[in-house]
């Protein structure tokens, strides 16, 4: 917001002359219709009272990858994570794709599609209460060998390994009275029914305050290590916001001795305990789980507009997976399917996520990618602005039409989105080169048509049809 502030001299001055008086007035009204006709200039507040965390430096910038959530919910079996292993390498590593996560009950042998199985759940864990992965699912982990054979496998494709958890202790954990490793306790002297997640009930809650608490989240991690994960989900921990836990869970990671990225899930994160989870997490949920549909995708525009102030290397506030390509094989939600979204659609969502800087991953079966679904993956100048820009922030925002902008670290270019959230109607959008705190004449091009779209020095206007986007890259002429 704009302040402007006149000493009292200046005033009576004012009142004493009319005219003048009227000018001013009028100056003052022009300048606020300016500022207001498009919606208000956003720019992100300076986040002061967080110092660098060590751990930031394992996601310097936003994870990029896949995640078997989307298309085969809790179900997924050890021949389609490596399948869609070998897809990634061969065709979207080049492009900066890295992780290969594996979702939610790896250690229920009996899971289903469409939901849970909390009625005969046949759990697989070692005497310490740690679950393992069902070897019905992973046959390579028989033996005790955990996803050891399976991330060794992912690293041999140059790729990344990761796994999703629930936070707390397993129930069946706590019912067995198992002891604690490198501890005197039991299951029974940590754990708490408080706040037990609502919509799975696999875990209890760890009460930090009891001994042994740290030392079962060692415990653990300890063993992802051995196994060689390189990143972790864990799940239930955002909404409701569980402090003391993530704060178990980042002592854990560090001191396990091996790198992790650290995801938090879902959400919404509340806003309060930004600079908290930025301090123990690399990536947290702005929002419940993301699905294909518009109705899930507008909302995201405030969210991330509400977010960007906390977006920096090593900490990325994360606006949910991709549901893209083909989903819902085995999934949580629908039927076998490509996604709902247009092919307008998807261009939206992977442009906001773009200039949002979310972590991207893919929610698909990458095996079943059309030519329109990889073309999305691998356009590597939209890539570069997701990967590569700085004080990315909403520009400004008026009935439906919304503008993000962001920096090119190293030159004085600037990414422009534009979006037109309307279900009907052709928006005429534009910025102006002052505006966007540029002077000189640039040359404009649309990032996902690879078209030039002329050069300007004044402004740069364009239409953009309902639930479309345009994503544009001002390059300075010489």
């Amino acid at each position: 917001m704009l302040h402007l502030r006149f000493k009292k001299t200046q005033l009576e001055s004012i009142r004493k002359a009319p005219v003048m008086k009227n000018k001013i007035t009028l100056l003052l009204l022009s300048l606020v219709l300016v500022l207001t006709a498009f919606g208000q200039v956003n720019k992100p507040q300076k986040i002061t009272n967080v110092q660098h965390q060590k751990f930031w430096q394992l996601a310097k910038t936003p994870p990029m990858g896949w995640n078997s959530w989307d298309c085969y919910g809790p179900t997924v079996t050890e021949k389609e994570v490596r399948s869609n292993t070998d897809y990634m390498a061969e065709h979207l590593k080049q492009h900066g794709w890295q992780y290969i996560i594996v979702d939610i009950r790896w250690f229920v042998e009996n899971d289903k599609a469409g939901g849970y199985n909390e009625t005969d759940p046949i759990y697989t864990m070692d005497e310490y209460g740690r679950f393992l992965p069902a070897v019905m699912k992973f046959p390579s982990a028989a033996d005790g060998k955990g996803f050891k054979t399976l991330a060794d496998y992912v690293h041999s494709k140059g790729l990344k390994f990761g796994i999703h958890l629930m936070r707390g202790i397993p129930v069946q954990a706590v019912k067995k009275n198992c002891p604690v490793m490198g501890s005197k306790v039991k299951a029974a002297d940590i754990y708490s029914d408080k706040m037990q997640c609502g919509w799975l009930h696999d875990m209890y809650t760890i009460d930090s305050k009891k001994e042994g608490a740290q030392d079962y989240y060692n415990s653990i991690f300890n063993l992802y290590a051995s196994w060689g994960v390189d990143y972790v989900k864990v799940d239930d921990l955002s909404k409701p916001y569980h402090q003391d836990e993530i704060e178990l869970i980042r002592k854990a990671i560090d001191r396990s001795g091996r790198p992790m990225v650290f995801s938090t899930s879902p959400g919404a994160t509340p806003l309060e305990n930004a600079e908290h989870v930025m301090s123990n997490a690399n990536l947290w949920r702005i929002c419940d789980d993301f699905w294909d549909n518009w109705s899930s995708l507008k909302p995201q525009f405030k969210r991330c507009a509400n977010w960007a102030p906390y977006i920096g290397k090593g900490h990325w506030p994360d606006a949910d997976m991709l549901p893209l390509g083909r989903i819902s094989i085995r999934g949580e939600r629908g039927k076998d399917r490509m996604t709902g979204f247009t092919k307008t659609e998807q261009y939206t969502l992977m442009t906001l996520w773009a200039i949002f800087r979310s972590p991207l991953m893919f929610g698909g079966d990458l095996p079943s990618n059309d030519a329109f679904t990889l073309s999305l993956l691998t356009n590597d100048e939209v890539m570069a602005v997701n990967q590569n820009s700085a004080n990315n922030r909403q520009l400004k925002e008026l009935n439906g039409q919304v503008i993000w902008t962001a920096d090119i670290p190293g030159s004085g270019d600037k990414y422009v989105a534009f979006f037109n959230l309307n279900d009907t109607g052709n928006a005429k959008m534009q910025v102006s080169i002052p505006e966007l705190g540029l002077t000189g004449n640039y040359v404009v091009k649309d990032l996902w048509s690879k078209q030039e779209k002329g050069s300007t020095f004044d402004k740069f206007s364009v239409t953009v049809e309902p639930h479309a986007s345009v994503l544009v890259r001002f390059t300075k002429l010489n």
